[in-house]
């Protein structure tokens, strides 16, 4: 079992992820949990099953032994989740790294492509002896089951890919909780709450071309801000290519109100898959000539994937070597997808290729 220590005490370390900790006993002991105020750090502990085992620490108010750096220097902490606002993360990333904690961080896995590739060539250059520890990035999306489904349905039906598409609308209301966190209410980050959703969107497209042996190269597309509490950009609307030369579209939008619903479908010369939250449709090849497709349809019970990515996060602690759906360098090809698109829409539609 590993001592693990919960950085952040947000909404969705609140909801999700000290939940899926305490849902891993065989891996994982919570230790201690760390925020920038003590009164969150200390009602992060009290949710948790074992209040009186949680160790608290916190920067503000300042107090002898209960910065982060006394956390990150218990012996009996291993491990560490950290979930802090996106421009924060890296530096707490290197510093948990260095003192030799393995690390899940939360997505993206910086708030740029620049600060995501100094932050993987960083970790690249530590020692490897005598053992460096785990550098994993969340991505709950890598681990719904109906995507993973999805997935293993495309691989069936085969063929290559004719075209797909993502399309995502939502309407963040005023009171929404996220929204009203500081952080994300005022962004510093590129593309506000395109970045920090759409990555998990951008993840799951890639994750089902990707069972279709393509990934997207080239985007070119418009960006625009329907709502004023949601700077600096609200929508994106793009045309992708694959290196395969095949086109398919992108839209994420968190300002359309008389619009919603989240859908992945990637088409092929042998059928069509289309993904959306707790359902699958499955579109094949009649067998008679001249009959319609046939569609099959699976439904599946709401899972965040967030228990199976922690589970994931500790198994590969044990194996000593990061799931590869938490590489850092599979949340890099995420995050430059999703700024390209950013890019492409500040310049007025300008092409944009993709590098990974």
């Amino acid at each position: 079992m590993v001592g693990i220590a919960l950085l952040g005490a947000g909404i969705f370390a609140r909801k999700e992820h000290l939940p899926a900790i305490e849902a891993s006993p065989a891996l994982f002991e919570l230790k201690a949990v760390y925020s920038r105020s003590q009164a969150s750090a200390e009602a992060l502990a009290a949710a948790s099953r074992s209040p009186a085992s949680v160790a608290v620490y916190f920067d503000e108010p300042a107090a002898a032994g209960k910065s982060l750096d006394d956390l990150l220097a218990r012996t009996d902490v291993a491990a560490v989740v950290v979930a802090l606002p996106i421009l924060s993360q890296p530096a707490v990333v290197q510093k948990a790294l260095a003192a030799g904690k393995h690390v899940l961080s939360e997505k993206p896995v910086a708030g740029d492509l620049a600060a995501a590739r100094e932050l993987i060539a960083w970790y690249a250059a530590l020692p490897s002896a005598p053992a460096r520890p785990i550098f994993a990035v969340a991505e709950n999306f890598r681990f719904w089951p109906e995507l993973l489904y999805a997935a293993d349905e495309l691989r069936k039906i085969g063929g290559d890919v004719a075209t797909f598409s993502l399309k995502m609308h939502q309407f963040v209301k005023p009171d929404n909780n996220y929204l009203n966190t500081p952080w994300r209410k005022t962004p510093e980050h590129q593309g506000g709450f395109v970045l920090d959703g759409g990555v998990h969107f951008v993840a799951a497209l890639r994750l089902l071309l990707g069972a279709a042996g393509h990934e997207v190269k080239q985007l070119v597309g418009f960006s625009g801000l329907l709502e004023a509490r949601l700077p600096p950009v609200d929508t994106v609307t793009a045309v992708a290519l694959t290196q395969g030369g095949k086109s398919g579209t992108i839209a994420i939008s968190f300002g359309t109100e008389f619009k919603a619903g989240l859908e992945v479908e990637v088409v092929t010369t042998q059928g069509a898959v289309v993904w959306e939250p707790k359902k699958v449709r499955t579109f094949t090849r009649a067998a008679g000539e001249g009959d319609g497709p046939v569609e099959v349809a699976k439904t599946f019970a709401a899972d965040s994937g967030v228990a199976a990515e922690v589970a994931a996060f500790g198994q590969a602690i044990a194996a000593g070597a990061a799931d590869p759906r938490q590489t850092p360098e599979e949340a890099l090809k995420d995050l430059e997808i999703l700024q390209r698109l950013l890019e492409s829409g500040a310049g007025g539609a300008t092409l944009q290729t993709i590098q990974g």
